[in-house]
């Protein structure tokens, strides 16, 4: 008999019911998907199998709570933070070479001077006479020089002057100096007709100025380094007088010029000799920046 008719038979008040019951059941058995079809059917399901186990499932604890400015900044400061060393100055008594760039000082050199010949009988070297000096002198620093693609190597550029050029025991010092010459070189080439000399290897520190002469740039015929000193008439001979005015002796290479130097004073001593061996000097300058 079939469910249909079986049903039909039930009283009234029941009938509902029953259909109420069967409806049900027929529901359950295709969510659940009762017996053996109904697993077949639930294994086919259309849903990729990662959906469901990869999707986490809801959790039932309270949040945490957001940890507030002041709770930040403690643990930040819990950990400690590395800074890398700066780099050290060289001497805190050090001062930048170009504080002393266009300061000019002013005052006197007490120079000493010997002169010497070769009127020995065998023509050896002899003393033949010795000056003393006091001349006003002024010493002038400014930026290095430059000339045709060249920088002069030196903290500042130094000129140094003592006495009027043409006077007896007068000298100049220049670190420096940017000479003219042909725009041609020897095969018609184009070239900068600038061209920087650079004399004195200078070297200031610490308030301390040590300075060499290196070069005198005489094979050039540019030698600016000089000593002043009037010569004989004839060699050997100083009893037929001396040519009028002085005559510029070309300074040595070895010649230095040494001592205290700073933005307010200098107090500095020079010794050398001249290139051609007849005049050795020595002198000390103090002067003040004007």
């Amino acid at each position: 008999m079939s469910v249909m008719t079986w049903v039909r038979g039930v009283p009234g008040f029941a009938r509902a019911r029953v259909i109420t019951a069967v409806c049900l059941g027929l529901i359950c058995a295709t969510l659940t998907g009762c017996g053996d079809e109904g697993q077949a059917k639930a294994g086919a399901s259309t849903a990729p199998p990662s959906t469901f186990a990869s999707s986490p499932s809801p959790s039932t604890s309270p949040p945490e709570p957001t940890p507030s400015v002041s709770d930040v900044a403690t643990t930040e400061a819990d950990d400690p933070v590395t800074e890398s060393p700066q780099d050290e100055s060289a001497s805190d008594g050090a001062s930048d070479a170009s504080a002393l760039w266009g300061k000019a000082y002013s005052g006197t050199a007490d120079i000493s001077v010997d002169i010497y010949d070769f009127c020995n009988a065998d023509g050896s070297r002899r003393l033949a006479d010795s000056q003393t000096y006091s001349l006003a002198s002024t010493l002038n620093l400014s930026r290095p020089r430059t000339g045709g693609d060249e920088t002069e190597d030196n903290p500042f550029s130094l000129l140094f002057a003592a006495g009027d050029p043409s006077q007896a025991g007068a000298v100049s010092f220049w670190s420096s100096a940017v000479s003219t010459t042909s725009g041609q070189d020897l095969a018609g080439n184009p070239r900068d007709p600038h061209v920087l000399l650079t004399y004195w290897d200078v070297d200031w520190s610490d308030g301390e100025l040590d300075a060499s002469l290196t070069d005198p740039h005489t094979r050039e015929a540019v030698a600016l380094n000089l000593l002043n000193w009037p010569s004989p008439v004839v060699a050997c001979r100083s009893d037929l007088g001396q040519l009028p005015g002085g005559y510029p002796h070309a300074l040595a290479s070895g010649t230095t010029f040494a001592g205290q130097l700073d933005g307010s004073s200098a107090s500095l001593t020079a010794e050398g000799s001249s290139t051609d061996s007849l005049i050795q000097f020595h002198f000390a300058f103090d002067g003040t920046a004007s």
